[in-house]
């Protein structure tokens, strides 16, 4: 950002105000009161306007003073300091040795270098601190992100308790809110919280994004849908502790929090020093959750991913792990890879169980170096049968843990994160490493890199599979430094192996977020591959995911995780919506169910570069329905799944009405999945448009607004149907 010193000038009325700045998309604006002097604020975040001068807005936020209240209306800031008197909880809470707590921000400085972007500093002289505030729109996905940096200008060190990286006011008719829980191999499960008055507040201290605490949050309107409607999302970029809340006063308004949840006295500032927020990011629509959700989609794809793989084809997946286990052949594995080739996989993954003693999850992590048990010839010759195959070589790796049974913990007992005097709270036999410690770091990259140089390995797949219960280093909570230093290391093996692509695991959907993907490459979304749990898991994750982060796998037939038994039509069905991959023991497939298997990752392939870069859509759900599409950026194509999830009480399920396409243009309407009949009766549709063989076609008016009778179909199966403009 340039140190250029400018403010904004907003011509109104043929008068020039310097108190108002405005980020402006075709969709969105903000609109930031900051005048030198006085503490900064969100005037206006809605619908880009054209004839709304500030300063009309600012009238027509007049607040009237009632009995009961201060003798002037205290207006919010973007922290709503302490001091300042807000009602409700603050945004920022910071002190000196229990002194110099009472911060209060005004603005002394604008910089603004881009008219998408701009900076706020803001000095209290009384307590010696700076905020300094970061907020951009981004006009091409219409995503603001901000951030606030907190200085210390004093000698003495301060102690932040609270920091959110923006104190977000909330439109008085979003009164609903949808978050994200759920817990190992079910996550992203949706919960609705209705109107209410107080506090909504999640914490998570887990020291990952975690499994129940998605710091992600969906305000809403009575009545908005997946096609219409207002709407605003929040999501904190972070992989570490985090606090998310909302909060509506007794005064009538409300605001949106989100930032790091600390440790005690683990963020200290010595004079000089910096602490910066993770970045928040928001988005809002007035034309549904669908439209708020492609705004994500596009600023993942566009600002947050690195752009070496952003047009690269998304490889089809065969991951070891429900196949082999720990029980690892190298002539068992080099089996599968010829399986794995002859169906169409393009990469081939091998998972836990490669290296030291790892026999067992008891043993051996940290050791990284092949086991010459297992492989008495090292990996090469396994790698390069892959590669001779035409995949991709992939491995796993847990670098975060170790096991108390390993030559490194032997080696080095101090190399843990752990409170002294502490009892370690025992997770997968297993401790965390301190990472921001500069030998474990430099160690962990000189193994890793080494094994990825020696055996050409083209992908990581990024494991942690505990909780951090006692994050402490020399005494101090450090899960801040931590997570930093877990994104530094990927950042360094990247740097190192350009070409590297690196998946984010953690027990399946534990670290998931916008600041691990600036280092990752895929999301691994759940350790279930039960396709049922999956068709809610992968709905859920679509509010913020696009589908080419977000890893989607073709399990065993008997889920391993659930039990459930599911056919590989509704299981490979699931998969394609997603980074399509295979998880099962293809050796035990039968014939039938491996040649359906071929014909679905066909369909992948065929289709993927419109799956992941087109327009995704949810219709509007039913309770044994979970429909989804994707629309092609000039409406020219779409492809949408109908999965049934449930029974119905109805003699027949309901009209299946589509989004997205063009009113005015006609589309070929096919059904490509699955190929063989599978309707319960017939005729249905299906036979009277020939939908299984040359299709008809159809206005998108008629699809749009009339739709599709639904054929009668077993529970537990998913059909797809593909348009073509004609």
């Amino acid at each position: 950002m340039s140190s250029r010193n400018t403010t904004t000038r907003i011509k109104t009325n043929d008068a020039v105000s310097e108190d108002f700045i405005s980020l402006k998309s075709e969709e969105t604006e903000l609109i930031l009161e900051a005048r030198i002097g006085a503490r900064p604020q969100v005037l206006y975040w809605g619908p880009a306007l054209s004839h709304s001068p500030p300063e009309e807005l600012k009238l027509l936020s007049v607040r009237q003073w009632v009995h009961g209240s201060a003798a002037i209306d205290v207006s919010p800031s973007l922290s709503n300091e302490l001091a300042a008197g807000v009602s409700g909880p603050p945004g920022f809470i910071a002190h000196r040795s229990s002194t110099d707590w009472a911060a209060i921000f005004p603005v002394t400085e604008i910089k603004r270098s881009a008219s998408d972007s701009v900076e706020i500093i803001c000095v209290d002289e009384n307590t010696r601190m700076r905020a300094l505030y970061r907020i951009s729109l981004n006009p091409e996905s219409h995503v603001i992100e901000a951030t606030t940096s907190i200085t210390n200008l004093g000698d003495t060190p301060i102690t932040i308790d609270w920091c959110s990286a923006l104190c977000v006011p909330l439109e008085r008719r979003l009164t609903r809110l949808m978050a994200f829980t759920g817990r190992w191999a079910l996550e992203f499960q949706r919960q609705e919280i209705p109107n209410f008055r107080g506090s909504y507040l999640r914490e998570n201290k887990s020291g990952r994004t975690s499994h129940d605490n998605f710091p992600g949050l969906i305000a809403l309107t009575e009545f908005t849908s997946e096609k219409s409607g207002t709407a605003a999302a929040f999501h904190l970029g972070w992989s570490g502790n985090n606090r998310v809340r909302a909060d509506r006063h007794s005064d009538g308004r409300a605001f949106l929090q989100m930032g790091e949840l600390f440790y005690p006295g683990e963020m200290e500032l010595a004079g000089g020093d910096t602490y910066t927020t993770p970045t928040l990011y928001a988005a809002r629509s007035d034309h549904g959750l669908n439209r708020l959700s492609q705004h994500f989609h596009t600023h993942v794809n566009t600002s947050v991913l690195d752009t070496r793989i952003r047009h690269k084809p998304r490889p089809v997946h065969y991951n070891t792990w429900e196949a082999v286990y720990f029980d690892h052949s190298e002539a068992h594995l080099m089996e599968l890879a010829e399986k794995a080739a002859s169906v169409g996989a393009e990469r081939f993954v091998l998972d836990d169980g490669w290296f030291g003693a790892r026999r067992n999850d008891r043993a051996g992590l940290g050791d990284w170096w092949v086991s010459p048990d297992v492989y008495p010839n090292g990996l090469g010759p396994l790698s390069q049968k892959v590669r001779a195959l035409g995949m991709d070589f992939g491995i796993w790796f847990e670098p975060e843990m170790v096991n108390p049974d390993s030559d490194l913990y032997r080696a080095h007992p101090n190399w843990i994160l752990e409170a002294r005097g502490v009892e370690q709270v025992p997770v997968r036999d297993q401790y965390t490493l301190d990472l921001t410690r500069r030998e474990v770091s430099e160690h962990l990259f000189e193994r890793m890199s080494a094994i990825v140089s020696e055996y050409d390995v083209a992908y990581i797949k990024w494991d942690m599979n505990r909780e951090i219960h006692h994050p402490a280093s020399a005494g101090r909570g450090v899960i801040h430094r931590q997570t930093n230093a877990v994104y530094a290391l990927m950042r360094k093996l990247r740097e190192a192996h350009p070409d590297l692509e690196i998946e984010t695991c953690s027990s399946g959907g534990a670290r998931t977020d916008f600041g691990v993907l600036k280092y990752a490459d895929r999301m691994w979304l759940s350790d279930s591959n039960d396709a049922l749990d999956r068709q809610h898991i992968q709905r859920g994750a679509s509010y913020f995911f696009p589908l080419n982060v977000s890893g989607s796998h073709v399990g065993p037939r008997v889920c391993h995780v659930t039990g459930r038994t599911l056919s590989m039509e509704f299981r490979a069905a699931t998969a394609i919506f997603g980074h399509m991959g295979l998880e099962l023991n293809l050796l035990e497939e039968s014939e039938d169910d491996l040649e359906t298997l071929r014909c679905a990752v066909d369909i992948y392939k065929k289709h993927r570069m419109l799956i992941h870069e087109g327009d995704f859509v949810r219709l509007d759900e039913s309770e044994y329905l979970n429909m989804i599409g994707v629309v092609a950026k000039d409406k020219r194509e779409a492809i949408f799944s109908c999965a049934k999830t449930a029974g119905h009480s109805t003699t027949l399920p309901g009209r299946f009405r589509f989004a997205g396409l063009d009113l005015h243009r006609k589309y070929e309407a096919r059904i490509i999945w699955p190929t063989t009949s599978f309707s319960v009766t017939a005729p249905s549709i299906v036979e009277a448009a020939d939908l299984m063989g040359n299709g008809t076609t159809f206005s998108g008016e008629a699809l749009l607004v009339h739709g599709f009778q639904l054929p009668l179909m077993y529970p537990e199966s998913c059909i797809i149907y593909h348009f073509k403009a004609v």
